[in-house]
């Protein structure tokens, strides 16, 4: 089963490109732009990545940010995440990052999307991994921060295919951005957001009415609402999953009681991802290795995951039937 989820080719949808921020790479960060952390060596930083909630691990994600400065460490984050993906034959990624961690700090929106968007080309042209990028959103701060954001990207709105929601779920719902992602459609960003991973499925609903989003980032919570449930399946509308994550956050107390098959036999399109895979315990494949360590996933069902990686990807319909005869042919 390892051997299949090695050869299958795999598309990553939900991945936070400061949340690949390895232990290693933060201390070697730190050193070189002379920032002061609170930890003497990497194993104390590593002791650090461990979490009760989804607000503990914000405290130390944001906290880690602070080492990227300039271009060439947002290049090298990126690029060190590429090459893993490499190793475990990912094959199209669509990565969110989050400009206001950074512009909040000094950091020019020019300075991170040059760097990530270098490693993004270089990507292609040398490991032949295809590559969209996703900004972000910190659904903390205000609509009015969300909006300022949304100006800076437009001068490099040819390196961004889309928008998303993240952060802070609880106390913070879709219906607080609604006039923003209006204007984003309006600029022609596609529309994802984080939904339904600590928030309740009314969270889900807010975000397919009123910002009128392509896809459902988490969506775990959907299953306490059946009608919710079978809107997500008429409409073929995608989950990116992540279930180190969800476990790693406490919003499922257990990978044997996490729901990804039970709606993936409900007919919903989910998708494995790793979200922030440097503080969860693993990347793509990792993910898929604990569903069947925890969950018995059969190899039909493995190949059904990694072709609904595709089809809930923003691929061309021509990219993605290629990667279905790939998966088809294992």
């Amino acid at each position: 089963m390892n051997d299949l989820i090695a050869k299958l080719p795999k598309a990553e949808l939900h991945l936070h490109i400061e949340g690949t921020l390895e232990p290693e790479l933060l201390f070697t960060l730190a050193q070189k732009n002379n920032v002061v952390i609170p930890y003497p060596s990497v194993e104390a930083v590593k002791k650090a990545y461990r979490f009760t909630s989804l607000q503990s691990f914000l405290d130390i994600y944001y906290a880690g940010a602070a080492v990227l400065i300039g271009e060439s460490d947002f290049f090298e984050l990126t690029w060190a995440y590429l090459l893993k993906c490499q190793e475990q034959n990912v094959l199209h990624v669509e990565i969110f990052f989050d400009p206001q961690t950074h512009t909040a700090r000094g950091i020019a929106f020019e300075t991170v999307i040059r760097g990530i968007t270098r490693a993004l080309e270089r990507a292609e042209a040398e490991l032949g991994i295809s590559a969209y990028l996703i900004m972000c959103f910190l659904r903390h701060l205000s609509e009015e921060s969300a909006f300022e954001t949304l100006q800076a990207s437009l001068p490099f709105k040819e390196k961004i295919i889309g928008v998303g929601l993240d952060s802070s779920e609880v106390g913070h719902p879709p219906s607080k951005f609604k006039r923003l992602f209006e204007a984003c459609a309006k600029e022609g960003y596609v529309v994802v957001a984080h939904a339904g991973e600590e928030g309740d499925s009314s969270y889900i609903w807010e975000a397919i009415r009123l910002l009128h989003v392509s896809r459902i980032d988490h969506g775990i919570r959907c299953d306490e609402d059946d009608s919710l449930v079978a809107y997500l399946r008429a409409h073929r509308i995608p989950l990116t999953v992540c279930p180190l994550s969800n476990v790693k956050l406490r919003a499922v107390n257990d990978m044997k009681n996490h729901n990804i098959l039970k709606l993936l036999h409900q007919g919903l399109l989910v998708t494995v991802n790793s979200d922030d895979p440097a503080y969860f315990g693993g990347y793509v494949n990792e993910n898929y290795e604990a569903l069947i360590q925890n969950l018995h996933v059969s190899p039909e069902e493995l190949k059904i995951l990694a072709k609904n990686s595709f089809e809930a990807s923003f691929l061309p319909q021509e990219r993605k039937e290629y990667f279905y005869r790939y998966i088809d042919a294992l």
